[in-house]
């Protein structure tokens, strides 16, 4: 243990892995400092950059940009009660009436404190289960996976259940994308029109860029001048607000716990924990009027839940190889590039990388607050970019980027195409997440599933025979079960 620890901070010293922790940390405040820009669309724009370096720089590039979104994103929502990422909407609720009554340096610094102390316990929480579950997946095989593959896919649409018809229609267009291509087992082509580049399938970084990156640039270049932000709070020591948190343990505890759980679950992430923990804040706290109004304890359940969803989104990617986001879809390409195959052997076969990793979040999280407390008067000012420079700078960046990781036009055109596809789906309501969990377990899960029916000479019960197949395929059935009663009820109860 201790000499796997010693690996891990001797390969974290590296001045390279440094320089990209601090890189993605910058770029990711940045970015969660301008509204309308997302977490998703930067990750996206450095993916392509991110492929060239070693695999831990480039991991650390992806989640340093993954994790200051998620930071900066409040000051935007305190200053300007615009949020600078989605999941930061009801930081607004709170954080925006404590500056309007000139507590903005309060409010920011309680906002940081939270957000670190859930970032933290997040990246304990993937320390203690991590290993655990890639223990318990070391007894899986074929229709285990396949059916651990069916469960996420699952849990991503009864995540978006109030856009249900967009979620099958997304993440079913993202499955069949799994299918273009050459078919190993029977040497045919699939879907490719004798187009020879479509032989290794739809390539994922054109189709995330197009998505979240060129998509997002459109929206900004029809946008207008935002309200201009204003830090006030003249008389306020800067860190008037930074251990104010720990006045609330049972907040944070809950909206912590919270945060980890929910970070687990595929497609739920830091939207759920934020609504729940907000929610039993509420109903918990003993100034329940308050919230809405300028509420501390309502901008640390906040705050705290969505950071503590940061590093435990990464559990089932590493343990099992199964992406809990699009944001995770990334991370996985970049490990499969450098021949890291995330599940159970990882933590045997690579403890420095692991080790690394661990260090390397704890060591963001820090980063990140400090950054953020000495800086937070410069950043304030990225909130006051015209919206439509921003969105042609990431057009030329996603166009370049598409292009040059392989320097194939075919790249910058599917980028273009996805692009229009992505703003065709945003503006009807269609989410984009689905169909890049699709893209990516859609191989996944029939390539899984044509092992499991090899085992068993075609024997579709063999899901059913083996213990945690069943158990899994049983929660699967069960979900879509009880979403389908509670829509049936609730279209009941408005006849």
């Amino acid at each position: 243990m201790i000499d796997n620890f010693l690996l891990g901070l001797e390969y974290v010293a590296h001045w390279q892995v440094l320089a990209a922790l601090v890189a993605g940390a910058v770029l990711g405040i940045m970015v969660g400092a301008v509204p309308g820009l997302e977490p998703a669309g930067a990750m996206a724009i450095l993916l392509p950059f991110s492929l060239q370096l070693d695999p831990l720089p480039g991991i650390m590039l992806l989640l340093g940009a993954y994790g200051g979104a998620w930071y900066g994103g409040a000051i935007p929502a305190i200053l300007i009660r615009v949020p600078g990422t989605p999941v930061n909407v009801l930081t607004t609720y709170d954080g925006y009436p404590m500056s309007r009554r000139g507590e903005t340096f309060r409010a920011l610094s309680l906002a940081y404190s939270s957000s670190f102390i859930g970032g933290i316990v997040s990246v304990l929480a993937l320390v203690l289960l991590a290993p655990y579950l890639a223990r318990v997946a070391e007894r899986f095989g074929a229709p285990e996976f396949a059916m651990v593959a069916v469960l996420a896919l699952v849990s991503v649409l009864l995540a978006h259940q109030r856009q249900i018809a967009g979620a099958i229609l997304s993440l079913g267009l993202g499955m069949f994308l799994g299918t273009v291509g050459f078919e190993s087992p029977f040497n045919t082509q699939r879907f490719t029109f004798d187009q020879q580049w479509l032989l290794g399938g739809v390539p994922l970084v054109p189709v995330v860029i197009g998505l979240f990156a060129m998509s997002q640039a459109f929206v900004l270049l029809g946008t207008d001048a935002r309200p201009k932000a204003d830090m006030g709070g003249a008389g306020e020591s800067r860190w008037s607000g930074l251990a104010e948190a720990l006045k609330y343990p049972r907040t944070l505890a809950r909206s912590c716990g919270l945060g980890v759980f929910m970070g687990l679950l595929p497609g739920v992430g830091e939207f759920g924990a934020q609504f729940l923990s907000y929610s039993l804040a509420r109903r918990f706290s003993r100034k329940p009027e308050e919230f809405g109004k300028g509420s501390p304890e309502g901008l640390v359940a906040s705050e705290s839940s969505i950071n503590a969803c940061t590093s435990t989104v990464l559990v089932p990617l590493l343990s099992l190889g199964i992406p809990a986001d699009p944001l995770m879809a990334m991370l996985l390409a970049v490990l499969m590039i450098h021949n890291i195959v995330p599940g159970p052997e990882l933590f045997a076969s690579r403890p420095e990388f692991i080790s690394g990793l661990y260090i390397s979040l704890f060591v963001l999280n820090v980063v990140i607050l400090l950054l953020l407390l000495v800086s937070t008067k410069s950043i304030v000012k990225l909130s006051n970019i015209n919206p439509r420079m921003i969105g042609a700078t990431i057009l030329v960046l996603a166009l370049v980027g598409s292009y040059t990781q392989n320097y194939r036009l075919t790249d910058a055109l599917i980028t273009v195409i996805f692009a229009i596809i992505g703003r065709f789906m945003l503006r009807n309501g269609i989410p984009p997440f689905p169909l890049v969990i699709g893209l990516v377990l859609g191989p996944l899960l029939e390539l899984r599933m044509k092992q499991s029916l090899s085992l068993s000479n075609g024997d579709p019960s063999v899901f059913l025979t083996r213990p945690i197949a069943a158990t899994l395929l049983g929660f699967s059935v069960a979900a879509v079960l009880l979403f389908t009663i509670s829509r049936f009820r609730a279209g009941k109860a408005q006849e």
